[in-house]
């Protein structure tokens, strides 16, 4: 998960000066910004040709919500654009098969399972976990604001741990009673408390539920 750059070639690419607009637009191949579309209007006096350079294009909350990513959606922090890795068969199969298990169980329990989902974590931060599970009701917005049950992490090979960690930490911190990392790779489960610690299964005592390695991995 790395911020996107937004790069400026020179001082006719930015147009930076009192009262300008910082002009952004991304692009659907390399997730890059681009001279384009306006999205922030500069305070008169704040940008001028001297530190231009050192002040930082910010995506709007608002442009953010209108965007559309080629690929996998992109997570909000802070008005930067986060990228997300990419996942390799053993992740994909892995959240195929967590997405299976608790659709199983939407039959009799009130569990709603959605992969891929925005989640609007603070004012200025969305994040997307790779599976997140509602109870006992649905959410009751597109973007929900209510932490679910569960948020599921998945590891890709390109993952920062430290960054996944950090991840991890912010949806307990919004409230995520349960919040759990897989590691498809090496077959192993991991829950964030206290930290992060290694488990030999994952629990919920909210349905007497078990989820061993076997419900998950291929």
């Amino acid at each position: 998960m790395k911020p996107v750059p937004i790069p400026f070639a020179s001082h006719s690419d930015c147009n930076f000066g009192p009262g300008a607009t910082v002009p952004v637009h991304i692009s659907p191949v390399s997730r890059i910004f681009f001279p384009g579309e306006p999205v922030a209007r500069a305070p008169p006096g704040l940008l001028s040709e001297n530190n231009y350079m050192a002040i930082k294009a910010a995506v709007s909350v608002e442009e953010y919500l209108r965007m559309s990513f080629s690929g996998l959606d992109c997570e909000y922090r802070d008005g930067e654009i986060v990228e997300r890795t990419l996942p390799d068969y053993p992740h994909s199969r892995t959240q195929a098969k967590l997405i299976a298990f608790f659709h199983r169980l939407e039959q009799s329990l009130p569990l709603y399972v959605c992969p891929e989902l925005r989640l609007k974590v603070t004012a200025t931060r969305f994040m997307i976990p790779d599976v997140a599970v509602f109870s006992p009701e649905q959410p009751a917005s597109a973007i929900p604001e209510n932490p679910p049950l569960i948020a599921i992490e998945i590891l890709s090979p390109d993952d920062r741990l430290t960054e996944v960690r950090e991840k991890l930490e912010e949806y307990r911190r919004w409230g995520v009673p349960h919040v759990w990392l897989v590691d498809p790779h090496s077959r192993r489960l991991y829950v964030c408390t206290a930290g992060l610690s290694e488990v030999l299964s994952f629990h919920v005592p909210e349905f007497e539920l078990q989820i061993h390695p076997a419900d998950i991995f291929v």
